[in-house]
C-alpha cells in the first residue's frame, strides 16, 4: 500500500473512522528535514501494508488537523488506533525507531 494524501475534508474518513492503526505525517514541501522521511515512510508504507494505513497531511495547504492536533513544528508523527490518538513523535527518525515504536503501539 502506498502513502495517502489526506486534506481537512477527509482526515475524519481516512483517520478516524475505522479502527485500523493509522501513521500521520504532517509536513511541507519546504521542510529538508521532512523530505528526508519521506524514503522512510514511503518504506514503512510498504512493509507494514495491511496491519498500518499510513498517510500524509501537508500543513501548509490543510491547517485544520495540523491545528486540532498541536502540530507545532514539522516532521511530526502522530499515531492514530480507533480514532484516538495514541502516541506523536517530532522530528526525523530512524527507520528502526519508527518500526519499534509502531510495532509496541499495533498490539
Amino acid at each position: 500500500m502506498s502513502v495517502i494524501e489526506v486534506t481537512d475534508q477527509n482526515f475524519e474518513a481516512e483517520v478516524l473512522k475505522g479502527s485500523d492503526l493509522v501513521l500521520v505525517d504532517f509536513w511541507a514541501e519546504w521542510c529538508g528535514p521532512c523530505k528526508m522521511l519521506t524514503p522512510i515512510i514511503e518504506e514503512i508504507a510498504i512493509e507494514k501494508a495491511g496491519t498500518i494505513k499510513v498517510v500524509k497531511v501537508n500543513v501548509d495547504d490543510h491547517q485544520e488537523a495540523p491545528s486540532q492536533y498541536g502540530v507545532k513544528s514539522i516532521p511530526t508523527l502522530m499515531l492514530f488506533k480507533g480514532g484516538q490518538l495514541i502516541g506523536s513523535k517530532t522530528g526525523v527518525q530512524p527507520k528502526s525507531t519508527l518500526i519499534e515504536w509502531i510495532d509496541s503501539q499495533a498490539i
